[in-house]
């Protein structure tokens, strides 16, 4: 990732929906002044979601994600169709493209129903403008009793109305909340914040993992001066300084040594910790993870991670994690793990998911997985949580939170 890109997980995510041969990717293609899909007379030409990273004013940053058509057929297709809607899980904005020479059909009401429950901000595009006239237009364009979602005619083909479809897109961003910073809220200018990073195998050769990347940006955001350290030299680090540091942030996989280190009047938390408190609920992680203490014998945890990446001997959360909550609970458990998209819709064979700190997914996904766990009645924590209170020190670490 460069300097200069916003993460995926930072932008607005564009689920674009409809039936085959709709338009979707001529849609997007015309939205962004870019060949980005792939477009061909031939019905289910996109088979995956396929996502992609662009800047699309008056947006700026933001995920366009082209679904397979909803109309698929055969097992091949359900499963297509079954891709298509868990890309709602991540979606900020919904687009519902329809064949304006067909009009709605009972798919796009059914995918419209599904936004709607999620209470996604949704445009319905009837494409297709220059092929059907004034009086077709009346006759396929939704009925104003039926939908209550903005209604706009397009043609990816020449380009009607493609300009007011960015204009209306940027329209449907709903007026957030003040969110909570990453950790700039927490510090006042020129405080010194301490990162501990450890480079082990498992340390991306030449670069910071995003986490890290995004924490230090947060750090200088408020005025603050972060000071970067391995494990290794932490001790000198904090003799060196001067002055006592406002607080350090370790990965999570060196909390035993950190917290050992640092003097108990500083405060310290994780990478990993401060994930979940700006992007997912650490209130109930945190009751997620004193749930290893009931943990018997033959129960099964979830390990969630949300990218893909290449496996190392000792990958923390394949490896590491499992051996430590075995010496924990000191009983026979076991493991599933699931990775990137892939997330179990039965959760009811797990007594607990320890999920990463989900700096890959966005906020609407990370949210639907911790609702999903809810529903389902399993305590769900993350990597950071469950090593600290495995380590005796959770109540320190989120001392410094309001919880």
């Amino acid at each position: 990732m460069g300097l200069n890109d916003t993460p995926a997980s930072e932008r607005k995510h564009i689920g674009i929906f409809g039936r085959r041969n709709a338009g979707k990717s001529s849609v997007i293609n015309a939205m962004t002044g870019q060949d980005l899909a792939i477009v061909s007379e031939v019905k289910g030409t996109t088979t995956d979601p396929v996502q992609k990273s662009m800047e699309l004013l008056p947006l700026g940053p933001v995920v366009m994600i082209d679904t397979p058509g909803l109309d698929d057929s055969g097992d091949l297709g359900s499963l297509r169709t079954e891709k298509a809607y868990q890309v709602l899980n991540k979606t900020d904005i919904a687009l519902l493209v329809v064949d304006g020479t067909v009009g709605m059909t009972d798919e796009d009401y059914e995918i419209l129903d599904m936004i709607r429950e999620k209470t996604i901000p949704c445009a319905i595009i009837m494409n297709k403008a220059d092929l059907v006239d004034e009086n077709r237009k009346k006759e396929t364009a939704p009925d104003e009793d039926e939908v209550s979602e903005p209604v706009i005619w397009v043609s990816a083909t020449d380009q009607t109305n493609i300009y007011e479809l960015k204009e209306l897109v940027g329209s449907l961003v709903p007026e957030e909340e003040q969110r909570l910073k990453l950790v700039g809220d927490l510090l006042s200018p020129m405080d010194y914040v301490v990162l501990v990073i450890p480079i082990d195998k498992a340390a991306p050769k030449g670069r910071l993992i995003l986490p890290e990347q995004q924490t230090i940006r947060d750090i200088l955001e408020a005025g603050a001066i972060s000071v970067v350290t391995r494990n290794t030299e932490l001790k000198e680090t904090l003799s060196s300084l001067g002055q006592k540091p406002a607080m350090v942030i370790t990965d999570s996989q060196a909390f035993e040594q950190v917290a050992a280190e640092v003097p108990e009047d500083i405060p310290l938390t994780s990478f990993s910790i401060l994930q979940s408190r700006y992007k997912g609920d650490l209130k109930h992680q945190v009751e997620g993870a004193r749930t290893l203490s009931t943990l018997e014998e033959g129960d099964t945890i979830l390990i969630s991670e949300g990218c893909t990446h290449h496996r190392q001997c000792e990958d923390i959360g394949t490896v590491k994690l499992p051996g430590w909550i075995k010496k924990f609970t000191g009983k026979d458990i076991n493991f599933e793990f699931s990775s990137g998209t892939g997330f179990p819709t039965d959760l009811s064979k797990y007594k607990l998911i320890v999920h990463c700190g989900a700096c890959m997914l966005n906020e609407k996904e990370m949210q639907h997985r911790i609702r999903c766990a809810k529903d389902a009645g399993v305590p769900i924590t993350n990597y950071g949580t469950a090593i600290a209170y495995m380590n005796g020190i959770l109540e320190r670490s989120i001392a410094m939170f309001d919880l």
